[in-house]
């Protein structure tokens, strides 16, 4: 009798602590919810602005710094480009990045681009500016002419492509020397086209020779003025000639 009892008891026991177990585990399911609700929030873009000009300027340095070679090629030197905008060490715009002095290759503003590479290399600006970069290119931000060598310690090779060689700059510790760009999917690039600047001047317009703006009355002052009568204007007569007037005259003559 004890026997069932203790058996009754056991098995009360077992059940209580089931059903507790279950009531912990429904509740310990809940926080693993919002852990998955937090993975899915993303940081905000940072938006940097660019006109047709600076995709111009994008597209130059591309083609004359990778020796027109390929599409690799194109990527590889537009990340470059992009890393060093987005690095805040540089200047604030595609153009001002690329034109600065004995950073790309001379006359990479004012050499001819040729027709046949325009369709590759508006793919890879359109790639670059939606945020794309080249895989390998990372956080490098400088690149030399593939196979020259250098005595420098702080060039760490990231890629070959288009006939250069890509680098970071990096200390002994391995961190960065410059300020470390973003990631190309938290840049937004936002087209601003030149028309669309509100800062820009209005034009004159000034009157051409056969368009004379002619004054007109102001209703508004003219209507309550009264119109003054007119009066007929007096002419006066010609005075009649005196005689000693023709005598001085002819006295004059005779005297010649």
């Amino acid at each position: 009798m004890r026997a069932q009892r203790a058996l009754g008891t056991c098995l009360s026991g077992l059940l209580f602590v089931g059903l507790a177990a279950t009531g912990c585990t429904t509740v310990a399911k809940a926080p693993l919810a919002s852990n998955n609700s937090s993975k899915s929030i993303r940081p905000a873009k940072v938006t940097y602005n660019y006109t047709a000009k600076d995709r111009d300027c994008l597209k130059r340095a591309m083609y004359f710094e990778s020796e027109h070679s390929d599409h690799d090629g194109y990527m590889a030197v537009g990340s470059v480009v992009m890393n060093r905008l987005t690095s805040g060490a540089y200047s604030s715009s595609i153009c001002g990045v690329v034109a600065q002095k004995r950073q790309f290759a001379p006359g990479v503003m004012t050499r001819t681009v040729s027709d046949l590479a325009e369709p590759d290399l508006d793919q890879a600006a359109s790639e670059v500016l939606d945020g794309e970069r080249h895989p390998d290119v990372k956080d490098a931000m400088f690149f030399h002419t593939e196979g020259l060598k250098f005595p420098y310690n702080n060039m760490h090779y990231v890629a070959v492509a288009g006939g250069n060689a890509f680098y970071e700059k990096r200390g002994l510790d391995g961190a960065l020397e410059t300020p470390a760009p973003l990631p190309g999917y938290e840049v937004a690039m936002n087209y601003v086209p030149v028309n669309s600047v509100t800062t820009a001047p209005s034009p004159i317009l000034l009157p051409t020779a056969d368009q004379i703006p002619i004054p007109m009355p102001d209703p508004t002052t003219t209507a309550s003025i009264s119109a003054t009568p007119t009066s007929a204007i007096a002419v006066p007569a010609p005075r009649p000639a005196f005689d000693g007037v023709v005598q001085r005259v002819s006295f004059g003559r005779a005297g010649g």
